[in-house]
C-alpha cells in the first residue's frame, strides 16, 4: 500500500529557533522542471530572479494538513505572515505587484532550513494592512498575509547556502537580488 509508514522518530535536541530570517520572492512559473526526491527539492531547470527581503521579527511560517476522510482527500495549507517596516512609494508599488501574482515563496528560517511554499500552485496575498500606527512606537510598515494549498508540504532546497538559498539547484540560472533600504 502506497501509504504504509516507513520510519519512526525519536525525540529530538532542543537544538532549533524558531523565526524566519528572510524570504525570497520568484514571479510563478520560473522555476522551469523541478526534480525532488521524497519532500527536497534537488535541482531546476529554470532561470528566475530570486528577490530576497529580509525579515525581523513578527513573521511567521505556518502549514496547516487538511483531511477528509470522507472525501479521501488531503492538502496542507501553506500561511506566511510578513510584517516589513517602514513605508514608501517603492514598496507600494512592488506590494501591489505581489498582490496581483501568485508568486513562489523560499522562506529561510534560522536553523539554515529554505522550504519552496506554493511550489505547484504559487501563493496569493489574501490579507494584510499599510500601517502608519497610532503612537510613537507603533509599526508603521507592511502586514501581508500569503496563502498557498498544495498537496505535499513545503519542499526543502537542497544545500542552501548562506548568500545564495538556490545554490544546490545546478541545472537554474538564478540571480539572487538582495533588497534595497527605502
Amino acid at each position: 500500500m502506497a501509504c504504509d509508514l516507513t520510519q519512526g522518530r525519536k525525540e529530538p535536541c532542543k537544538d532549533v529557533v524558531g523565526g524566519i530570517k528572510k524570504v525570497y520572492f520568484t514571479d510563478f512559473g520560473d522555476f522551469g522542471d523541478v526534480s525532488y526526491t521524497d519532500e527536497t527539492i534537488t535541482d531546476m531547470t529554470g532561470t528566475f530572479t530570486a528577490w530576497e527581503y529580509e525579515l525581523k521579527g513578527n513573521s511567521s511560517f505556518e502549514q496547516t494538513v487538511n483531511a477528509s476522510r470522507e472525501n479521501g482527500t488531503t492538502f496542507f495549507e501553506q500561511t506566511l505572515n510578513i510584517t516589513l517596516k517602514k513605508l514608501s512609494a517603492a514598496d507600494n508599488k512592488e506590494l501591489k505587484l505581489l498582490a496581483y501574482g501568485r508568486p513562489h515563496i523560499a522562506v529561510e528560517d534560522y536553523n539554515g532550513n529554505v522550504m519552496v511554499m506554493g511550489l505547484d500552485n504559487g501563493a496569493d496575498v489574501s490579507g494584510g494592512t499599510i500601517v502608519t500606527g497610532a503612537a510613537m512606537g507603533d509599526l508603521s510598515g507592511y502586514t501581508l498575509t500569503f496563502t498557498a494549498q498544495e498537496t505535499s508540504p513545503a519542499k526543502f532546497l537542497t544545500s542552501p547556502t548562506a548568500a545564495d538559498p538556490y545554490d544546490g539547484m545546478t541545472s537554474a540560472t538564478v540571480t539572487v537580488t538582495e533588497g534595497t533600504n527605502s
